[in-house]
């Protein structure tokens, strides 16, 4: 069997940043921490900070007065920010950059009086924050059917934005039914879906001809590594999405030549390399690195942990 191992895959800058963030907050702090939400959504990496002693949280009521909370790469809304502050928690943002501009964007079209159309997965992390910036303002769009069911007066102003980790090519059908339904509608001037999510789509679609079978490095509850799944399937191919070896099945590759492995954005090297070492062992399998895409991006730590680590 042979293995095409994509390239780019695994961890994104932002996600690089977040748990590097973490790490940092642990070395110089200790491991006494909360984190809002899943740091990133991949259960190797929880799990590993969970063993060192950080608690992972859905309700700041969970936060004891004056702890140190980090909120996690996917953004908070302005509501939780607020209740961080009554709180009187030390707070560390490691949002993703790209994730803050698309809450800035919001924020902007909202003062400019725009109608928001938000296309994203209802119930997203990263869309609850999104939201939050402008409640009144924004309704989510997941489908093209669901722009036909959109009603706005004549002469409203109206503008999208995107969740980062969409699937390249279901954004743009509902943005091409949005086109159609408002001619005039706005845009920011760089799209949304972020650079990673984009090189990593574009890294299987380019490969998944040659193989017979894709696996995706991700979890249940990552945006993008679905996607990446889906692709395959789209295809036709079956597509696999799992944390780590212990999840292949045999009866998977029955009949199987050829296997494509990638990992979606939050997902660590260490788990793609398992997996590859069990397909040798198991299948005499042969591998081959194919990179389509370079990425050369890299996120500063947050501010406010460079701040208390000057203090400290």
């Amino acid at each position: 069997m042979k293995i095409l191992l994509a390239n780019p895959r695994g961890f994104c800058a932002g996600v690089n940043m977040a748990i590097d963030c973490l790490d940092e907050v642990i070395r110089r702090f200790g491991s006494d921490v909360y984190v809002y939400h899943e740091i990133v959504h991949n259960r190797y990496v929880v799990d590993r900070f969970t063993q060192q002693g950080v608690t992972f949280v859905n309700d700041l009521s969970e936060v004891p007065e004056g702890a140190m909370l980090l909120y996690s790469a996917h953004g908070v809304s302005p509501e939780i920010r607020a209740q961080a502050r009554e709180r009187r928690l030390q707070t560390i943002d490691a949002t993703c950059p790209l994730v803050t501009k698309v809450h800035l964007e919001a924020i902007k079209y909202a003062n400019e009086g725009y109608h928001l159309l938000l296309i994203g997965h209802e119930g997203h992390d990263e869309v609850i924050g999104t939201m939050g910036e402008a409640p009144q303002s924004i309704t989510l769009v997941e489908a093209p059917d669901d722009v036909d069911q959109l009603e706005f007066p004549e002469g409203a102003k109206i503008a999208y934005l995107t969740q980062t980790t969409l699937s390249v090519d279901e954004a743009g059908q509902v943005i091409r039914r949005l086109e159609e339904r408002f001619p005039h509608i706005e845009h920011p001037p760089k799209e949304d879906i972020c650079y990673a999510t984009t090189n990593r789509q574009h890294a299987v679609t380019h490969l998944i001809d040659q193989v017979d079978l894709v696996i995706v490095l991700g979890s249940q509850n990552s945006s993008n590594s679905k996607r990446l799944k889906e692709i395959g399937e789209s295809v036709g191919k079956p597509g696999y999405l799992i944390d780590g070896p212990h999840e292949l099945q045999d009866e998977w590759f029955e009949g199987i030549d050829s296997v494509l492995i990638t990992a979606g954005a939050s997902a660590p090297e260490v788990v793609v390399q398992e997996t590859i070492t069990h397909l040798i062992d198991n299948y005499d399998a042969t591998l081959e690195e194919v990179t389509t895409r370079e990425e050369h991006v890299t996120f500063p730590l947050p501010k406010e942990l460079r701040v208390l680590a000057s203090e400290a």
